[in-house]
């Protein structure tokens, strides 16, 4: 009885083929990779919010302040010398607050901070005692940066700006404002500009007084 030979080529063929198959299937132990659970981004609130609900607790009071920097003194009489600075946290709503800065009797000075789309607009509302409104008023600035919780600072704006020029005041138009809030502690308001000029009141929030009489042209 004879028996068939496969030549020794198609048997090699047949185990390069079957070589072939065992690698490329696909092994039963292998798991697909786990996809990473992506973390849950909160909304966090802004540091102008915070910084404005900081002045907003103390809505309806009012503090004694005092001059902590006033550098260069001023040449001939200071407005600020010898008079008592009370500031009042008069008038709250979400979007604004208004803040008298009395000196002395005079209650022509109202500090208005708005909650803008991009930050925190703060404008100077300036009055004559029968109401009208002063030839240099409103003027002020918006944040440039983000500021901090306790911390927020007002370049000069371009409608300042022109307002200074068109008055005769051009030193002003390099102002920058600030204002600072420690809740229950102090609160700092400031002038600075180029050249070393530095005007601070720091007001004690430890020890409320009685609210003093409604700012001039108030309703």
């Amino acid at each position: 009885m004879k028996t068939s030979l496969l030549p020794a080529t198609t048997l090699a063929t047949a185990f390069l083929l079957a070589a072939c198959g065992q690698s490329n299937a696909p092994s039963p132990t292998t798991a697909a990779p786990a996809v990473a659970e992506q973390p849950t981004v909160e909304p966090t609130v802004q540091a102008v919010d915070t910084f404005l609900d900081a002045i907003r607790q103390h809505c309806g009071r009012a503090y004694v302040g005092r001059i902590i920097a006033d550098q260069p003194p001023p040449n001939g009489d200071d407005p600020f010398v010898g008079k008592s600075l009370i500031m009042h946290v008069r008038s709250c709503d979400d979007a604004e607050l208004r803040i008298p800065f009395h000196v002395g009797e005079d209650r022509s000075r109202t500090w208005v901070l708005t909650r803008t789309q991009t930050g925190l607009r703060l404008k100077h509302d300036h009055r004559h005692e029968d109401g009208s409104p002063d030839a240099t008023t409103l003027y002020g600035g918006d944040t440039a940066s983000a500021g901090t919780t306790s911390r927020q600072e007002f370049p000069v704006d371009a409608e300042s700006i022109a307002l200074f020029e068109a008055e005769g005041r051009n030193v002003s138009t390099t102002n920058t404002w600030a204002m600072e809030i420690e809740p229950g502690k102090r609160f700092l308001y400031e002038l600075s500009r180029p050249g070393g000029r530095l005007f601070q009141v720091e007001f004690d929030l430890t020890q409320p007084i009685d609210p003093p009489p409604a700012p001039w042209g108030a309703e």
